[in-house]
């Protein structure tokens, strides 16, 4: 199997925790400029401008200049790539010899009854997330 590039690049972005805690303003707050995300994250305007070029030579973050403000955003297109690159070189698949996602413990062995129901409950908190992202997409596009 090929190596993406682009995600190699994408998750060596996402290796340093000021990055990680950028993008989650982004995500949380919307468009925002250097000053504000410096103020949100807790670090100088100036590591942030450094944090936000990295993240957007990954293709993580876009911008586009507004008079003297230039916003930064997600990439929403690229943080799904990402995600899916994600699952694929993670998930197992059926046939796979390791535990469903979340079910790794210290000691190996076989998940016992209480495992796989709190393991379901989390599953189901999870389904109930996307079907909420579904409705907000689905009525955003019918407006």
């Amino acid at each position: 199997m090929k190596v993406n590039d682009d995600c190699c690049d994408m998750f060596k972005a996402l290796s340093a925790k000021t990055r990680v805690r950028i993008l989650e303003a982004l995500k949380k707050k919307g468009p925002l400029g250097a000053k504000k995300i410096a103020i949100i994250v807790g670090v100088t305007p100036a590591a942030v401008s450094q944090h936000l070029k990295v993240l957007k030579q990954a293709g993580l973050v876009r911008s586009e200049r507004h008079g003297y403000r230039i916003p930064y955003h997600v990439d929403a297109d690229a943080m799904r790539s990402c995600q899916t690159r994600l699952v694929e070189v993670c998930a197992c698949g059926p046939g796979d010899s390791c535990p469903p996602p979340n079910m790794l413990v210290r000691r190996r062995r076989e998940p016992n009854l209480k495992d796989l129901e709190q393991y379901r409950k989390r599953l189901e908190k999870e389904l109930e997330a996307v079907n909420e992202r579904i409705k907000k997409l689905a009525r955003k596009k019918g407006a």
